[in-house]
Parts: C-alpha cells; structure tokens; sequence
C-alpha cells in the first residue's frame, strides 16, 4: 500500500463520520447496544467491536490500522507507553521457569523489566551482545521462550542481525521481539525480516510532538489477540481517544519530519567526525562503524540520534560542554519537533546507584526540526570550553 494512502486515508471511513476531514474524536467511555444479542455477539470480539473504550475505540481503531500497516503487519495494538508495549509483549509469552534473552544495553525499562520484575515470577534471563549470531545460539537454553532485540541499540546504537535472529529463534521455538524506535516503521521494517513482534514508543517519532505518551505493538492478528485477550484487557494498557487523535495528527508529518531529522544528524556527523574535540561518534550510518554494511543493508535510514564522546577526561568540562549547549534541551526521550542532549554524566555519582557502564564523556543528541548552521554553530561553541 502507497505510503500516502496510509497516512492519508486508510482506515479512516470518511463517510461513517459526517464526511470529516479528520478522524473524529470518540470520547466515550461506553458504547450502546441494540439488544442482547448484539451485546452477546460484540462482547464475543471486543478485539473487533467497540464494546466499552478500555478495550476498542473508533479513533484508536483508526490508529492501530495505519500503524500495523505502516510496518507491514496484521494486526496493531495501542497501549500507554512504549515501556507498557514491551512488557506486554514480553509477558505474554513467558511462564514461571521459562528463560529469556536481551541485548545488552537495553532501554532502561527493559532491563528492569527483563532482570528486576520478571525475576521475581521465576523467569531466567541473560544479557547477550547480540552483535554476533553466534553470541545468542550459545545461550539459547531449552527453556527460552523470547529473544528481545532493539536494532540500534539505545545510545550506543549496536546492530543486530535481523534476518538471521528471526531465523535461529524460529528453529527453536523462540518469540522474536524487538524495539524499533529508533528507526520508525519509515526507516526499518522488522517483520519482513521474520521477527515476530514489533514495539514502538510511539510517544516519539509517530507522534512527534512530544505532548502524548503511547506505545504500539504490531504482529500477527494470532498475537495481538492473544495479548488483547489477556495482559492488555486484563491490565488496563488502553489510551485515550484524544491522545489517538494527537499520534494520528504526528502521522500525517511523519515522513517530512523523519528527513528532516535523518538529513540533520547526518549533517551533524559530518561536521563533528573532524572536530579536534571529539573522541568517538556512535552513529549507524558512519562510514567507519564496522557494522555499516549490515546497518545500510537493513535500515533505510539512521534518524536523528548519535551519540558523541568527548575528548577530555574531567568531568567539569563535560558538564561546561553541555551548559554551553544551550540550543539543544536538556531532557529525556527524543523524536519531538526540539533538538535535545542526554549526557551519560547525568547518571554518574547518584547516591545509591552504581555508574552506569558508560564512559562519563558520552553525549546523547537528538537532531529536531532547527535549522542545521544553528545547530553546529551551537555546537562549535559548545566544543570550545574543552
């Protein structure tokens, strides 16, 4: 399906809804029946019909459709945040006693998920450098019911083999889930590489203007039933149809606003892997990452995250670098309208925590919709306190 057609027009029924440019808000919180055999047969399906919001919602319905088509699969569950939509996942297709893998280096609510909740229902886990196939096949036990990916990995951006995960996990049994993020539904689509579910925060780019929080998890209709019927009903994970007519808003600017950012990191990147001052880039697309070949192979494009590291070993100056860095808010998340910095040195030095397993030099950036020369002139500032 043409990419227009998605963002423009699919799914939304133009004529059940007074012929409305945009997709109707439903605020409702229940919806009313015709008579009992009408309730019996709708509440036979709330994963179909709209029997009461905290499971199906006409401007939700209309969200779950573009966004399972955007990635290419059956069906789309929408869910309160991008933490909710792997957890979810994950849960679902886990027992007491079964094993689970992660990529090393998570997003932080995966590792905790992974390592602190599900740990305390008798689920094993390991962290894997999920870079090598042959990293994962050796701690593949018989007991390992998931394989969680996020290709790139947050901050540091390692790759994973796709294609090649999917294939091993299908020959033993394993349920593929990966966080994609990063690179939107626009950049990568991992169900066509075989895997089996896709999340996205969808707080970030999908929605785009940093004002809803919302997770997405995509897959076939078999799985989305199964996680419907059980840990999204049974949980409460639904949004609100105002925060639905917000992400459907972010959709329409989606592939305006991914170049945008994409085009811009890349203009960063290039302007920084010559600066005296920086010591390392982490970025998908840098011709000197030896995983670029298999970043280009599967990934369309990087987006608007890297990672830099600073050429100096003083904490002070990293932390003057990054007050100099005042065009770029400081905040968590990404994938918004601003240019944003993380530094790992916010995480250093915490009373009751250990340093994070980071160098304390690391810089997250997040290329917004600013003008590129404003963006490196700040930067070029920036750089010269070091």
């Amino acid at each position: 399906m043409d990419l227009s057609e998605i963002l423009f027009h699919y799914g939304e029924d133009r004529d059940l809804y007074f012929n409305a440019m945009s997709p109707p808000i439903v605020q409702t919180s229940n919806f009313v029946f015709k008579d009992i055999e009408d309730i019996k047969h709708k509440m036979g399906d709330e994963f179909t019909h709209h029997v009461y919001t905290r499971g199906n919602n006409p401007t939700v319905s209309i969200l779950r459709k573009k966004i399972a088509a955007l990635e290419g699969t059956e069906e789309c569950l929408i869910v309160s945040s991008g933490a909710t939509a792997m957890a979810a996942s994950v849960i679902a297709n886990v027992n007491a006693g079964d094993h689970v893998l992660c990529v090393m280096k998570p997003y932080s609510w995966t590792q905790k998920l992974v390592s602190k909740f599900l740990s305390r229902f008798g689920v094993e886990y390991d962290f894997v450098d999920a870079r090598e196939i042959d990293e994962i096949r050796v701690k593949i036990q018989a007991n390992t019911r998931v394989l969680i990916l996020e290709s790139p990995n947050t901050l540091t951006f390692e790759i994973q083999d796709l294609k090649a995960c999917a294939e091993l996990a299908k020959s033993n049994g394993i349920i593929t889930i990966i966080d994609n993020s990063h690179c939107s539904p626009l950049y990568q689509n991992p169900a066509k590489l075989g895997i089996d579910i896709v999340i996205h925060t969808a707080t970030k780019y999908l929605n785009g203007h940093s004002d809803v929080v919302m997770g997405a998890i995509c897959g076939s209709e078999a799985m989305m039933r199964k996680i419907f019927a059980s840990e999204f009903m049974t949980l409460g994970l639904n949004v609100s149809p105002h925060d639905a007519f917000l992400a459907l808003r972010g959709l329409r600017t989606l592939p305006m606003r991914l170049e945008r950012s994409n085009n811009t990191a890349a203009r960063l990147v290039d302007y920084l892997s010559t600066h005296p001052k920086i010591r390392k880039i982490y970025y998908p697309f840098l011709a000197s990452n030896e995983q670029f070949e298999l970043a280009k192979s599967q990934m369309r494009g990087a987006g608007g995250l890297l990672s830099i590291e600073l050429d100096t070993d003083e904490k002070t100056k990293v932390n003057d670098f990054v007050n100099a860095l005042d065009r770029f808010l400081l905040a968590v998340s990404w994938g918004g309208y601003e240019s944003l910095k993380m530094p790992s040195l916010a995480f250093y030095d915490v009373p009751g925590q250990p340093d994070p397993p980071l160098p304390f030099q690391l810089v997250r950036l997040y290329a917004g919709l600013e003008e590129e020369d404003y963006l490196i002139g700040n930067l070029d500032k920036a750089l010269k306190v070091l």
